[in-house]
């Protein structure tokens, strides 16, 4: 009988739609880069610029992709998707989580104007203000707000401190200053969403914000009023999409990037880290901006050249 969180190779061939090469009854019990991993670990090889940390690898075995020429040193595991196999394997080493539905913590609030289904997890020290609507197998971690008119569908993950629901940046210059637009819109997420921790997302000021299914936001996201996030987007940390603009599905985003207002993204765009898109995209395709890092006096070099390009 094997210990908890230890499988064979062949075990977890059948998980991950892969075939063993080597033994299959090896048993490994840990999950590992390829330089960190010991004789019971199982690793995998994704990009081939890691292929020479192999030589030194104490692994049982690694996962590879279907046409890796393997040699006698390790158990193979062999599939389409080496990263893909891997992501699944990760789910049978983890701990087992303390996170059970239903559950909503004491130390949480939820307005007597919102609806909350049974079967959600709310944790401790969260806060669900008026005219909320949260669907089935949503969970919503500590210290999160959900300021108001939020509306999430079902099987969501909210991570620790987002905010959802906030009051967009809309405001009326005057001779006196600048007036407050009351937002009175709101934000409506989809099915097996993922936000990530200290993400923002505004309400719409008059239509909605909306973010739609399966859609992943990593960590210190922010999308501002009225955006329409198409379906299956992921979008890396610290990147800002500003008020009304439109983006298709299978949007992908590096981060450090942008996207300024009121313009619109077609489908299938990939953004890359630390670009910002200034204008419509209306052609699927791979976009970037970024200047690789220099020594100032090369950067003003670079900056004069640019210039007289432009001229």
């Amino acid at each position: 009988m094997l210990k908890h969180n230890s499988f064979t190779l062949k075990e977890l061939a059948k998980v991950t739609d892969s075939f063993v090469v080597g033994d299959e009854d090896a048993v490994v019990d840990n999950l590992a880069t390829i330089e960190n991993a010991s004789e019971t670990s199982i690793t995998f090889l994704s990009k081939l610029k890691y292929l020479s940390a192999l030589k030194t690898s104490k692994a049982c075995a690694v996962i590879v992709s279907k046409n890796f020429d393997v040699d006698e040193r390790f158990n193979y595991l062999k599939t389409e998707d080496p990263y893909l196999a891997y992501a699944k394997i990760s789910s049978l080493f983890e701990e087992e989580s303390d996170i059970k539905i239903p559950h909503i913590h004491k130390s949480s609030f939820v307005s007597e104007k919102s609806i909350v289904h049974n079967d959600v997890y709310i944790g401790p020290n969260v806060y669900i203000g008026p005219n909320c609507e949260i669907g089935p197998n949503v969970i919503i971690h500590s210290n999160c707000s959900l300021v108001k008119n939020v509306n999430i569908i079902s099987d969501t993950v909210i991570q620790n401190g987002a905010v959802l629901g906030s009051e967009g940046f809309g405001f009326a210059p005057s001779k006196d200053g600048y007036l407050k637009i009351k937002q009175l819109g709101k934000l409506k997420i989809g099915k097996n969403v993922e936000i990530g921790a200290n993400c923002t997302i505004d309400r719409g000021a008059i239509d909605n914000t909306e973010i739609h299914d399966g859609v992943i936001l990593d960590n210190l996201v922010h999308i501002a009023h009225n955006v329409i996030l198409g379906e299956n987007s992921a979008i890396a940390a610290s990147c800002a999409i500003a008020g009304s603009t439109k983006i298709g599905k299978n949007f992908q985003m590096g981060g450090l990037s942008g996207v300024l207002g009121h313009i619109e993204v077609c489908d299938n765009v990939t953004v890359g880290a630390h670009t910002l898109i200034t204008k419509n995209i209306t052609k699927p395709g791979n976009y970037v901006g970024i200047m690789p890092v220099q020594e100032h006096k090369d950067w003003a070099k670079s900056s004069v050249f640019i210039k007289k390009l432009s001229k």
